[in-house]
Protein backbone atom coordinates (compact mmCIF):
# COMPACT_ATOMS: atom_id res chain seq x y z
CA UNK A 1 0.00 0.00 0.00
CA UNK A 2 0.80 3.61 -0.87
CA UNK A 3 2.99 4.80 2.67
CA UNK A 4 1.47 8.42 1.59
CA UNK A 5 -2.25 7.42 2.10
CA UNK A 6 -3.95 10.07 4.31
CA UNK A 7 -6.55 8.44 6.52
CA UNK A 8 -9.63 10.02 6.58
CA UNK A 9 -11.48 10.81 9.82
CA UNK A 10 -15.16 13.02 9.51
CA UNK A 11 -14.18 14.83 12.97
CA UNK A 12 -11.35 16.74 11.10
CA UNK A 13 -13.55 18.08 8.14
CA UNK A 14 -16.17 20.93 8.18
CA UNK A 15 -19.00 20.24 5.58
CA UNK A 16 -18.59 23.04 4.06
CA UNK A 17 -15.30 22.31 2.46
CA UNK A 18 -14.38 21.06 -0.83
CA UNK A 19 -12.93 17.68 -1.00
CA UNK A 20 -9.64 17.98 -2.50
CA UNK A 21 -9.18 13.94 -2.65
CA UNK A 22 -11.60 11.39 -2.11
CA UNK A 23 -11.53 9.57 1.54
CA UNK A 24 -9.80 7.28 2.48
CA UNK A 25 -11.02 4.44 5.24
CA UNK A 26 -9.06 1.49 6.88
CA UNK A 27 -11.40 -1.69 7.01
CA UNK A 28 -8.69 -3.88 9.03
CA UNK A 29 -10.44 -3.01 12.43
CA UNK A 30 -13.73 -3.45 11.58
CA UNK A 31 -12.81 -6.62 9.80
CA UNK A 32 -10.34 -8.10 12.78
CA UNK A 33 -13.32 -7.83 15.02
CA UNK A 34 -11.69 -4.66 17.21
CA UNK A 35 -14.39 -3.10 19.99
CA UNK A 36 -15.96 0.10 18.43
CA UNK A 37 -14.68 -0.24 14.71
CA UNK A 38 -17.69 -0.71 13.23
CA UNK A 39 -19.23 1.78 14.84
CA UNK A 40 -16.67 4.41 13.89
CA UNK A 41 -16.40 3.42 10.11
CA UNK A 42 -19.84 3.75 9.91
CA UNK A 43 -19.86 7.30 11.19
CA UNK A 44 -17.07 8.72 8.89
CA UNK A 45 -19.52 6.50 5.92
CA UNK A 46 -21.85 8.81 6.94
CA UNK A 47 -20.27 11.61 6.85
CA UNK A 48 -19.02 10.45 3.12
CA UNK A 49 -22.61 9.57 1.96
CA UNK A 50 -23.98 12.59 3.15
CA UNK A 51 -21.37 14.55 1.32
CA UNK A 52 -19.87 13.50 -1.24
CA UNK A 53 -20.69 9.36 -1.94
CA UNK A 54 -17.38 8.09 -2.73
CA UNK A 55 -14.70 6.58 -0.63
CA UNK A 56 -11.71 4.40 -1.03
CA UNK A 57 -10.89 1.56 1.40
CA UNK A 58 -7.68 -0.59 2.35
CA UNK A 59 -7.22 -3.59 4.45
CA UNK A 60 -10.55 -4.64 2.64
CA UNK A 61 -9.57 -8.80 2.58
CA UNK A 62 -9.96 -9.23 -1.30
CA UNK A 63 -6.27 -10.57 -2.12
CA UNK A 64 -4.29 -8.69 -4.71
CA UNK A 65 -3.36 -11.33 -6.73
CA UNK A 66 -7.36 -12.59 -7.19
CA UNK A 67 -7.81 -9.09 -8.44
CA UNK A 68 -4.85 -9.12 -11.17
CA UNK A 69 -5.90 -12.58 -12.00
CA UNK A 70 -9.62 -11.18 -12.90
CA UNK A 71 -7.66 -8.35 -14.88
CA UNK A 72 -5.71 -11.14 -17.08
CA UNK A 73 -8.61 -12.94 -17.60
CA UNK A 74 -10.45 -10.00 -18.81
CA UNK A 75 -7.32 -8.71 -20.81
CA UNK A 76 -7.64 -11.86 -22.76
CA UNK A 77 -11.12 -11.71 -23.62
CA UNK A 78 -10.85 -8.00 -25.09
CA UNK A 79 -8.00 -9.06 -27.51
CA UNK A 80 -10.29 -11.40 -29.27
CA UNK A 81 -11.92 -10.80 -32.29
CA UNK A 82 -15.37 -8.75 -32.64
CA UNK A 83 -16.83 -12.07 -33.80
CA UNK A 84 -16.18 -13.66 -31.51
CA UNK A 85 -16.59 -11.57 -28.85
CA UNK A 86 -20.20 -11.11 -30.15
CA UNK A 87 -20.98 -14.74 -29.49
CA UNK A 88 -21.90 -13.46 -26.46
CA UNK A 89 -24.01 -11.07 -26.95
CA UNK A 90 -25.46 -9.34 -24.11
CA UNK A 91 -29.16 -10.13 -24.15
CA UNK A 92 -32.71 -9.82 -21.90
CA UNK A 93 -31.14 -12.01 -19.95
CA UNK A 94 -29.35 -8.74 -19.04
CA UNK A 95 -25.83 -10.40 -19.04
CA UNK A 96 -23.34 -11.00 -21.84
CA UNK A 97 -21.00 -8.88 -24.10
CA UNK A 98 -22.06 -5.09 -25.02
CA UNK A 99 -20.12 -3.65 -28.08
CA UNK A 100 -18.49 -0.11 -27.85
CA UNK A 101 -21.19 2.57 -28.34
CA UNK A 102 -24.09 0.79 -26.96
CA UNK A 103 -24.67 3.16 -24.03
CA UNK A 104 -26.09 7.17 -23.76
CA UNK A 105 -26.74 7.32 -20.36
CA UNK A 106 -30.05 9.22 -21.03
CA UNK A 107 -31.08 9.33 -16.91
CA UNK A 108 -28.05 11.59 -16.12
CA UNK A 109 -29.44 14.66 -13.77
CA UNK A 110 -26.47 16.63 -14.41
CA UNK A 111 -25.11 16.27 -18.50
CA UNK A 112 -26.79 16.24 -21.46
CA UNK A 113 -25.19 13.28 -22.87
CA UNK A 114 -25.64 12.97 -26.48
CA UNK A 115 -22.96 10.68 -27.68
CA UNK A 116 -22.59 6.90 -27.65
CA UNK A 117 -19.75 5.95 -24.61
CA UNK A 118 -16.64 4.40 -26.20
CA UNK A 119 -16.18 1.57 -23.44
CA UNK A 120 -17.22 -2.30 -24.67
CA UNK A 121 -18.28 -4.31 -21.66
CA UNK A 122 -18.47 -8.41 -20.74
CA UNK A 123 -21.86 -8.22 -17.85
CA UNK A 124 -21.19 -11.39 -15.76
CA UNK A 125 -23.37 -11.68 -12.82
CA UNK A 126 -22.53 -13.69 -9.18
CA UNK A 127 -22.79 -17.15 -10.64
CA UNK A 128 -25.35 -19.42 -9.27
CA UNK A 129 -26.25 -22.98 -10.86
CA UNK A 130 -28.27 -23.53 -13.28
CA UNK A 131 -31.29 -25.05 -11.02
CA UNK A 132 -31.27 -22.20 -8.43
CA UNK A 133 -34.71 -20.11 -8.54
CA UNK A 134 -33.62 -16.60 -10.58
CA UNK A 135 -31.87 -18.55 -12.66
CA UNK A 136 -34.66 -20.81 -13.36
CA UNK A 137 -37.40 -18.22 -13.12
CA UNK A 138 -35.37 -15.78 -15.64
CA UNK A 139 -34.77 -13.21 -13.36
CA UNK A 140 -33.01 -10.62 -15.05
CA UNK A 141 -29.34 -10.17 -14.03
CA UNK A 142 -28.93 -13.44 -12.10
CA UNK A 143 -27.65 -15.57 -15.16
CA UNK A 144 -26.69 -17.85 -16.38
CA UNK A 145 -23.89 -16.05 -17.45
CA UNK A 146 -22.06 -16.81 -20.84
CA UNK A 147 -19.15 -17.58 -20.32
CA UNK A 148 -16.13 -16.96 -22.72
CA UNK A 149 -14.53 -20.01 -24.49
CA UNK A 150 -11.31 -19.46 -22.95
CA UNK A 151 -8.85 -21.26 -20.46
CA UNK A 152 -8.62 -20.31 -17.24
CA UNK A 153 -11.35 -17.34 -17.38
CA UNK A 154 -14.23 -18.78 -15.48
CA UNK A 155 -12.56 -19.73 -12.38
CA UNK A 156 -10.97 -16.39 -11.23
CA UNK A 157 -13.91 -14.41 -12.48
CA UNK A 158 -15.77 -16.54 -9.89
CA UNK A 159 -13.13 -16.49 -7.22
CA UNK A 160 -13.38 -12.80 -7.50
CA UNK A 161 -17.30 -12.66 -7.78
CA UNK A 162 -17.73 -14.39 -4.53
CA UNK A 163 -15.07 -12.24 -2.89
CA UNK A 164 -16.86 -9.50 -3.45
CA UNK A 165 -20.25 -10.78 -2.47
CA UNK A 166 -18.38 -11.39 0.72
CA UNK A 167 -16.80 -7.67 0.85
CA UNK A 168 -20.63 -6.60 0.12
CA UNK A 169 -21.99 -8.35 3.41
CA UNK A 170 -19.63 -7.19 5.35
CA UNK A 171 -20.44 -3.43 4.52
CA UNK A 172 -24.38 -3.35 4.68
CA UNK A 173 -24.00 -3.37 8.18
CA UNK A 174 -21.93 -0.22 8.19
CA UNK A 175 -24.77 1.45 6.06
CA UNK A 176 -27.35 0.11 8.92
CA UNK A 177 -25.54 2.39 11.58
CA UNK A 178 -24.51 4.79 9.20
CA UNK A 179 -28.54 5.31 8.85
CA UNK A 180 -29.01 5.08 12.30
CA UNK A 181 -30.79 1.43 12.24
CA UNK A 182 -29.69 -2.29 14.20
CA UNK A 183 -26.82 -3.45 12.42
CA UNK A 184 -28.65 -6.47 10.86
CA UNK A 185 -31.33 -3.73 9.21
CA UNK A 186 -30.24 -4.36 5.74
CA UNK A 187 -28.86 -8.26 6.34
CA UNK A 188 -31.82 -10.30 5.47
CA UNK A 189 -32.13 -8.28 1.94
CA UNK A 190 -28.75 -10.11 0.49
CA UNK A 191 -28.98 -13.40 1.53
CA UNK A 192 -29.23 -13.67 -2.39
CA UNK A 193 -28.49 -10.52 -3.56
CA UNK A 194 -28.42 -8.80 -7.68
CA UNK A 195 -25.06 -8.84 -7.88
CA UNK A 196 -23.58 -8.48 -11.65
CA UNK A 197 -19.64 -6.79 -12.47
CA UNK A 198 -19.93 -4.74 -15.68
CA UNK A 199 -16.30 -5.58 -16.71
CA UNK A 200 -15.06 -3.00 -19.25
CA UNK A 201 -12.62 -1.97 -21.64
CA UNK A 202 -12.05 1.59 -22.05
CA UNK A 203 -9.71 2.25 -25.04
CA UNK A 204 -7.34 4.97 -25.39
CA UNK A 205 -9.18 6.60 -28.51
CA UNK A 206 -10.03 10.54 -29.13
CA UNK A 207 -12.76 11.07 -27.88
CA UNK A 208 -15.91 13.77 -29.67
CA UNK A 209 -17.51 16.24 -27.91
CA UNK A 210 -19.31 15.67 -25.28
CA UNK A 211 -18.00 11.82 -25.56
CA UNK A 212 -16.72 9.63 -23.01
CA UNK A 213 -15.46 6.39 -22.27
CA UNK A 214 -18.63 6.14 -19.98
CA UNK A 215 -20.54 9.73 -19.56
CA UNK A 216 -21.37 11.21 -16.21
CA UNK A 217 -24.47 9.00 -14.45
CA UNK A 218 -25.00 7.88 -11.57
CA UNK A 219 -24.95 3.99 -10.54
CA UNK A 220 -28.45 2.47 -10.06
CA UNK A 221 -27.03 0.48 -7.66
CA UNK A 222 -27.25 -0.23 -4.07
CA UNK A 223 -23.55 0.26 -3.72
CA UNK A 224 -20.95 -0.37 -6.11
CA UNK A 225 -17.56 -2.06 -5.31
CA UNK A 226 -14.64 -0.98 -7.59
CA UNK A 227 -10.52 -1.83 -7.45
CA UNK A 228 -8.73 0.92 -8.30
CA UNK A 229 -6.19 0.66 -11.45
CA UNK A 230 -3.08 2.27 -11.90
CA UNK A 231 -4.40 4.02 -15.47
CA UNK A 232 -6.94 6.79 -14.66
CA UNK A 233 -10.32 7.81 -15.85
CA UNK A 234 -12.49 7.83 -13.06
CA UNK A 235 -14.04 10.94 -11.78
CA UNK A 236 -16.20 12.01 -9.48
CA UNK A 237 -18.59 15.39 -9.18
CA UNK A 238 -18.06 17.42 -6.54
CA UNK A 239 -21.01 19.38 -4.81
CA UNK A 240 -19.11 22.35 -5.94
CA UNK A 241 -19.09 21.00 -9.47
CA UNK A 242 -15.35 20.45 -9.33
CA UNK A 243 -14.54 16.74 -11.00
CA UNK A 244 -12.20 14.94 -8.85
CA UNK A 245 -9.95 12.56 -10.35
CA UNK A 246 -9.50 9.10 -7.92
CA UNK A 247 -5.78 8.81 -7.13
CA UNK A 248 -4.64 5.60 -7.58
CA UNK A 249 -3.95 3.80 -4.46
CA UNK A 250 -2.24 0.12 -4.02
CA UNK A 251 -4.49 -2.52 -3.69
CA UNK A 252 -7.33 -0.31 -2.68
CA UNK A 253 -11.11 -0.25 -4.00
CA UNK A 254 -13.64 2.50 -4.55
CA UNK A 255 -17.13 2.03 -2.76
CA UNK A 256 -20.17 4.39 -3.75
CA UNK A 257 -23.83 4.59 -3.56
CA UNK A 258 -26.23 4.26 -6.20
CA UNK A 259 -29.74 5.26 -6.64
CA UNK A 260 -31.52 2.79 -5.26
CA UNK A 261 -29.78 3.49 -1.50
CA UNK A 262 -30.29 7.13 -2.48
CA UNK A 263 -34.15 6.61 -2.78
CA UNK A 264 -34.60 4.25 0.26
CA UNK A 265 -32.31 6.60 2.32
CA UNK A 266 -34.91 9.67 1.26
CA UNK A 267 -32.24 11.41 -0.05
CA UNK A 268 -30.15 11.10 2.47
CA UNK A 269 -27.06 9.12 1.03
CA UNK A 270 -26.16 10.72 -2.01
CA UNK A 271 -25.55 8.94 -5.95
CA UNK A 272 -23.18 11.37 -6.55
CA UNK A 273 -22.52 11.98 -10.85
CA UNK A 274 -19.17 10.31 -11.85
CA UNK A 275 -17.75 8.96 -15.21
CA UNK A 276 -14.52 8.07 -17.14
CA UNK A 277 -12.67 9.79 -19.13
CA UNK A 278 -10.89 8.29 -22.06
CA UNK A 279 -7.77 6.97 -21.10
CA UNK A 280 -3.79 7.65 -22.30
CA UNK A 281 -3.76 3.56 -22.62
CA UNK A 282 -6.05 0.48 -22.79
CA UNK A 283 -7.81 0.94 -19.10
CA UNK A 284 -10.03 -2.34 -17.94
CA UNK A 285 -12.29 -1.99 -14.84
CA UNK A 286 -14.62 -4.13 -13.10
CA UNK A 287 -17.25 -2.31 -11.42
CA UNK A 288 -19.39 -4.39 -9.40
CA UNK A 289 -23.15 -3.66 -8.75
CA UNK A 290 -24.13 -5.12 -5.26
CA UNK A 291 -27.91 -5.00 -5.06
CA UNK A 292 -30.52 -6.66 -2.91
CA UNK A 293 -32.58 -9.53 -3.66
CA UNK A 294 -34.86 -8.98 -6.36
CA UNK A 295 -38.46 -8.16 -4.59
CA UNK A 296 -36.58 -6.06 -1.70
CA UNK A 297 -39.07 -2.82 -1.46
CA UNK A 298 -36.99 0.42 -1.09
CA UNK A 299 -39.22 2.53 0.94
CA UNK A 300 -37.97 5.96 1.68
CA UNK A 301 -40.38 6.06 4.73
CA UNK A 302 -38.35 4.07 6.38
CA UNK A 303 -35.35 6.87 6.75
CA UNK A 304 -37.79 9.40 6.62
CA UNK A 305 -37.97 11.98 9.89
CA UNK A 306 -40.96 12.18 11.42
CA UNK A 307 -43.30 14.18 9.51
CA UNK A 308 -40.66 14.23 6.65
CA UNK A 309 -41.78 14.74 3.23
CA UNK A 310 -41.28 11.71 1.13
CA UNK A 311 -38.79 12.34 -1.69
CA UNK A 312 -39.29 9.45 -4.19
CA UNK A 313 -42.02 6.81 -4.63
CA UNK A 314 -41.18 3.48 -2.68
CA UNK A 315 -39.57 0.64 -5.28
CA UNK A 316 -38.55 -2.94 -5.43
CA UNK A 317 -35.21 -3.81 -6.96
CA UNK A 318 -35.38 -5.71 -9.37
CA UNK A 319 -37.56 -2.78 -11.04
CA UNK A 320 -35.34 -0.36 -10.86
CA UNK A 321 -32.58 -1.61 -12.08
CA UNK A 322 -34.67 -3.10 -14.80
CA UNK A 323 -35.91 0.51 -15.81
CA UNK A 324 -32.32 1.79 -15.05
CA UNK A 325 -30.97 -0.10 -17.81
CA UNK A 326 -33.82 -0.12 -20.39
CA UNK A 327 -33.42 3.54 -20.65
CA UNK A 328 -29.78 3.82 -20.79
CA UNK A 329 -28.85 0.72 -23.01
CA UNK A 330 -29.40 0.30 -26.93
CA UNK A 331 -32.32 -2.32 -28.09
CA UNK A 332 -29.46 -3.43 -30.03
CA UNK A 333 -27.87 -4.08 -26.91
CA UNK A 334 -30.20 -5.66 -24.50
CA UNK A 335 -31.71 -2.20 -23.45
CA UNK A 336 -34.68 -0.50 -25.08
CA UNK A 337 -33.04 2.98 -25.80
CA UNK A 338 -33.94 3.65 -29.63
CA UNK A 339 -30.99 5.66 -31.52
CA UNK A 340 -28.27 4.04 -30.63
CA UNK A 341 -25.95 2.31 -33.00
CA UNK A 342 -23.54 -0.17 -31.79
CA UNK A 343 -20.12 -1.21 -32.93
CA UNK A 344 -20.37 -4.40 -35.43
CA UNK A 345 -23.76 -4.83 -33.97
Amino acid sequence: MSTDVKLFDYRNVDRAEEFEDIPVLDMGPYLAGEPGAAEELAANIRFIQETIGFYVVINHGIPRNMVDDAYTALQRFFELPNEEKLKYKFDETSVGYIPPKSTVYVTSKINKNTKQDLNETLVLCLDRPDDHPFVRDGVRFTGPNKWPNLEDFREPMVRYQYACADLGRKIVPLYALALDKPIDFFDAHFKEPIMWTRNAHYPAVKPEDNQFGISPHSDHSFLTILPLTEVAGLQVLTRKGNWLPARYIEDAIVVNTGEFLNLWSNGRFIASPHCVVPPDKDRISMATFFDAAPETLADPADFAEPGEKLKYEASTMIDYVCWYIDRNYSSKAGGKQEGIEPDAA
